[in-house]
């Protein structure tokens, strides 16, 4: 039913939880993960007293921090028998995300209530939101 699943994460506590749920589905006849991660351009914006370097060197560590993590996951999900795939990509999460849902025939996208920027008086965090209404298939959110 769930044969490709796209996974946006960004390592928060709560897209974190969301593994387990994707562990689960399994059952449901789940083969593939594509495992997203997109470091959001708006946050490497930096003061000036940075020169072009330090903002590009940034944007590299986030980048290989951010594959370390996926490899993580992919691991577990690996071990559990479930084919993955890691897109680490720049540019605004919530763009990302449906772009990616559109070039994989995603069959679900299983996402985290809330992310990184967690405002607790929130009902939905802002990336996820947008998922939820803009998404062409069905969108599993798991709650903090």
């Amino acid at each position: 039913m769930f044969r490709k699943i796209l996974y946006p994460t960004d390592f928060s506590d709560v897209s974190k939880k969301a593994l387990n749920y994707l562990l689960q589905l399994k059952q449901a006849g789940t083969e593939e993960v594509v495992i997203l991660h997109v470091v959001d351009t708006r946050s490497l914006h930096i003061p000036e007293v940075y020169s072009l370097l330090d903002l590009s060197l940034l944007g590299e560590k986030q980048e290989l921090a951010a594959r370390e993590e996926a490899e993580k996951i992919s691991a577990v999900l690996t071990r559990a028998g479930i084919r993955t795939v890691i897109y680490i990509v720049k540019g605004i999460p919530f763009r990302e995300i449906l772009k990616t849902e559109a070039a994989e025939d995603i069959s679900l996208i299983v996402i985290g209530s809330h992310g990184t920027s967690n405002v607790k008086e929130m009902l939905l965090g802002s990336v996820s939101e947008k998922v939820i209404r803009k998404a062409q298939k069905p969108v599993l959110v798991v709650k903090r």
